[in-house]
């Protein structure tokens, strides 16, 4: 008997769960922006959040929650109920370095499922006006003559410009005065104003200051040149071959997730990025859209994978670490 009430629970939570599926989604959906109000996950999320409620028949309400590198918004969701309705929008930081720079108490692949990667945009190294260096090789010139000469403006603990940078001055034999930021926003705003001299950071943050001659910037940290400013030579043309870093985003909920809920997210958020609204505001914000076949589980899950098998032991033997 107690066997087969078993298999009755079974079969009757099954039922349960298929129902809530199919009816899903019957209330908001919460999408967690890991950053600051402005950053890319939290323009990127609301650009989608509007154009997804229609296919999803309910509102996306964008919620931000930061600090840690953003972990603490990812592990909001990673712990959250897995209904689909709470979501987080992700990117190279939050999903990949925080789990090298920080003790998290989730894991970033083992508790959470991936429903799409959204974009990607180049990194670009900036330095304000009037500092003396042209360009990347006069900039390790230049600092080689005055150690911690140059102050670089780092976002949190193990963001990916500060990454980038330290595996670059090692490789490089100089070393840069880190000041510390919560956002990016904030970092530029200071280079644009010469309280510090560099920043390295995701293209969305100095498009509008690129196009205004505010700051200027030595490279972009990509193959080939970035259409937006073609004028701004690649890492390998700058002399750091092979130096490069690309900064992307994507959509992910708590493991355990119904599989009906997750293709539904899938399906309205593949739907949103196939919008020519949706597709020329991301673009003017610096963000290229992925491939469609690179917006699937699979795909997200593969390259998350991948990221964190690259950058992981860069980040450890660079010492980058959270206190």
């Amino acid at each position: 008997m107690k066997i087969f009430s078993a298999i009755a629970l079974m079969l009757i939570t099954g039922a349960i769960t298929d129902a809530r599926a199919q009816g899903y989604p019957s209330r908001p959906v919460t999408l967690i922006a890991p950053t600051t109000a402005g950053g890319p996950p939290d323009t990127i999320g609301r650009i989608l959040a509007e154009r997804m409620k229609a296919p999803l028949g309910q509102p996306m309400i964008v919620e931000n929650i930061t600090g840690a590198g953003g972990s603490l918004g990812v592990q909001r969701v990673a712990r959250a109920e897995p209904d689909g309705y709470t979501v987080s929008i992700g990117h190279l930081n939050t999903h990949v370095f925080s789990g090298a720079v920080y003790n998290l108490t989730f894991d970033l692949l083992k508790d959470l499922a991936p429903v799409t990667m959204l974009t990607s945009a180049p990194m670009v190294f900036v330095v304000r006006n009037g500092f003396p260096p042209n360009n990347l090789k006069e900039l390790v010139a230049w600092m080689k003559e005055r150690p911690r000469g140059a102050a670089f403006g780092s976002v949190g603990v193990g963001s990916p410009g500060k990454v980038w940078a330290t595996d670059f001055q090692n490789k490089n034999g100089i070393e840069f005065q880190y000041v510390p930021y919560r956002g990016a926003a904030a970092s530029i705003q200071d280079l644009i104003a010469g309280q510090i001299d560099i920043a390295c950071v995701e293209a969305s943050n100095v498009v509008a200051h690129l196009k205004g001659g505010r700051i200027k910037a030595y490279a972009v940290l990509e193959k080939k040149r970035w259409s937006e400013f073609p004028d701004i030579p690649t890492i390998d043309e700058a002399g750091a071959p092979g130096a490069y870093m690309t900064f992307w985003h994507g959509l992910w909920v708590p493991r355990g997730t119904p599989p009906e809920a997750i293709a539904k997210l899938n399906a309205a958020a593949v739907e949103a990025l196939a919008d020519p609204s949706v597709r020329a505001r991301l673009a003017a914000v610096g963000q290229d859209i992925v491939p469609r076949d690179q917006q699937t589980p699979e795909a997200l899950a593969a390259h998350q994978k991948a990221e964190i098998e690259k950058w992981w032991p860069i980040i450890k033997a660079a010492g980058i670490k959270a206190e």
